[in-house]
């Protein structure tokens, strides 16, 4: 069994964009800058925008952070999404995600420029991922990708199995994975809560994607041996023994699920080192013009 490491991989992937960069920078040309919209004080959403932000200082990309109270009205937040797509030093936009009950995501989403929707939610980059054209991918899926191929793992022909069908990892992956590409090649089953034989289709999957936000709902039972898991849950359970009273876990009880794989990424420092590390490939994408990617 070995760990796909996620930190590792995703600090190769941050330090090949330093690089080019800096070569940007040497030729005369900006350095890509991302900015980030914040509303409210969740703390996963405080953490995840922070960390981003480090990121993009570590390899010489611009930030900006734009913070907002809870309470700001959906017009206000619209005006600053569209101050943003006008400002031509702004490559890449993302807005941090859950945003308030009030305000609507799918019209925030629909209002940035699909040139700078670096998260590629915008029903334009999506549509353009399905349809096999260069696009901005979403950043996990795309992050579970470049894992693949830094791992060099052979998908070609195997049977994958996603388990969750959101349009934020579930349903962009099996999409992916099916493409005529490398990694890639995939016959994809896609499943959901009302998949009734779920057990059974696991056991047939070479790759299993889990992505249904359930801690440990993939069992040691469900995987057959030399299996590939991919683990994208990240869920807080309670734990007197941590002093914040909680432990991350995902949604693949990893001590029973490991010893069957030939791969399988841990919870935490597997997918989540990596959908930052594609964010930031997108971003630079988007500085230099290329409007999407090609993986």
């Amino acid at each position: 069994m070995q760990i796909l490491d996620g930190k590792l991989t995703s600090q190769a992937i941050k330090d090949q964009l330093a690089v080019k960069t800096a070569e940007l920078k040497a030729q005369g040309k900006k350095a890509p800058h991302l900015a980030a919209i914040l509303v409210g004080n969740d703390g996963a959403s405080e953490t995840y925008v922070a960390s981003k932000v480090k990121s993009c200082a570590e390899i010489g990309y611009n930030s900006t952070l734009l913070r907002f109270e809870a309470t700001i009205s959906e017009k206000h937040l619209l005006d600053h999404i569209n101050m943003l797509n006008e400002n031509v030093d702004i490559d890449g936009i993302l807005v941090q995600l859950p945003l308030p009950k009030h305000i609507n995501e799918e019209l925030v989403i629909n209002t940035i420029d699909p040139s700078k929707d670096v998260d590629g939610f915008h029903p334009m980059n999506v549509g353009k991922m399905v349809a096999g054209l260069p696009a901005f991918i979403p950043a996990t899926p795309y992050g579970i990708m470049l894992m693949l191929e830094h791992y060099k793992i052979d998908t070609k022909g195997k049977h994958a199995v996603v388990i969750g069908r959101s349009h934020i990892v579930g349903t962009p992956v099996s999409i992916l994975l099916s493409r005529n590409t490398n990694p890639g090649n995939c016959t994809v089953t896609l499943c959901h809560s009302h998949t009734h034989n779920l057990k059974e289709l696991c056991l047939q999957a070479d790759i299993i994607v889990a992505a249904i936000g359930r801690p440990d709902f993939v069992t040691g039972d469900m995987v057959k041996e030399g299996a590939v898991v991919i683990d994208v849950g990240i869920n807080r359970v309670a734990d007197a023994s941590k002093k914040s009273g909680f432990r991350l876990v995902g949604d693949v009880n990893y001590a029973e699920v490991a010893p069957k794989c030939s791969f399988i990424t841990p919870v935490p420092g597997g997918v989540g080192p990596m959908t930052i590390a594609a964010l930031l490939k997108n971003t630079y994408h988007a500085a230099i013009g290329q409007k999407g990617n090609q993986n």
